[in-house]
């Protein structure tokens, strides 16, 4: 099972543009990715289908604390080629929980992935992903995205600690779109 550390902040519209000028002062953007999301009622932690704009998908499966501050991630990423099928297939056995849409730039750093996010009905986001080889702790990781927090300026006090999906449902609820 894959590991990473990871903090995600959410961000107004000129912190996003002075952080994209500041992680570019350091990096160039590896790519730019259309996302969607497709989340499922799993019975335990989370499973996510992720589709490409090129017809490619990868499942994922992840458990994660919600909180705040730096936390560890594991993960399982099983690639298809069929998304539809397996979309199809899931939504039939255990539901769609809900779907995420987001544009991503993709910034490297190290093993660290800089994720720069514009998630529709969301806004503006930084994902900061540590990724951990099997030797490194989460302690270890955890240092890295502190350090980088700091040097990028990001505010501890705008840290998010759940996945974006967790925030649309909360904001579908609010605004009365979706029961609690």
């Amino acid at each position: 099972m894959a590991q990473n550390v990871e903090i995600k902040a959410s961000l107004s519209e000129q912190e996003f543009a002075d952080l994209r000028k500041r992680v570019c002062e350091i990096t160039s953007i590896d790519c730019v990715l259309e996302q969607t999301d497709t989340f499922f009622n799993a019975p335990r932690d989370r499973l996510k289908l992720r589709e490409f704009t090129d017809g490619t998908a990868e499942l994922i499966a992840y458990s994660r604390n919600d909180q705040s501050d730096a936390k560890l991630s594991d993960y399982v990423r099983t690639s298809t080629a069929q998304p539809q099928r397996l979309k199809d297939s899931l939504e039939r056995s255990i539901g769609i929980r809900g779907v995420v849409t987001k544009r991503r730039e993709l910034y490297l750093i190290e093993q660290t992935r800089i994720h720069l996010d514009e998630v529709e009905g969301l806004g503006k986001f930084v994902e900061l992903e540590v990724v951990l080889s099997d030797q490194q702790s989460h302690e270890f990781g955890r240092q890295i995205a502190d350090e980088l927090v700091v040097k990028l300026g990001i505010k501890p006090e705008s840290f998010i600690s759940c996945a974006y999906i967790d925030l649309l449902e909360d904001a579908l609820v609010q605004n009365g779109n979706l029961s609690s």
